[in-house]
């Protein structure tokens, strides 16, 4: 299939299929003409980078361990035995993000409080 079959079926833009091609993350067969052809591998391997982009990992970490990634039928799950601690790191590195958000919240919510305080006290 060309292009813009396999983005139709993946349900992504062909810009995001060039993307990820520039990334080393799809590897697409050329015509003669230069044309790029797809598999129905190749959608396999566009739905596997999406749920794992969906996971928070950025594309040079997706083009490491895909090749690493089996399909469990309702997940994807590592297959090699070093991605867990590798996962398990990048999950603790989310959940200080969200600690960090949560105080930027909390300081902005105490602003704000002041702010209607000191404009009603006026």
């Amino acid at each position: 299939m060309q292009i813009g079959a396999l983005a139709d079926r993946a349900g992504v833009s062909t810009r995001a299929l060039r993307y990820y091609e520039e990334k080393g993350l799809l590897r697409p067969e050329r015509t003669a003409a230069g044309y790029r052809l797809y598999t129905d591998e190749h959608a396999e391997t566009v739905r596997r980078i999406r749920i794992l982009l969906a996971a928070g990992l950025n594309t040079d970490m997706v083009r490491e361990i895909l090749p690493c990634m089996v399909d469990d039928g309702e997940f994807l799950a590592p297959g090699c035995d070093d991605l867990i601690t590798e996962f398990e790191r990048e999950r603790q590195r989310i959940d200080n993000q969200i600690a960090e958000l949560h105080d930027v919240r909390s300081a902005l919510t105490g602003i704000i409080s002041a702010g209607k305080a000191a404009s009603t006290g006026r």
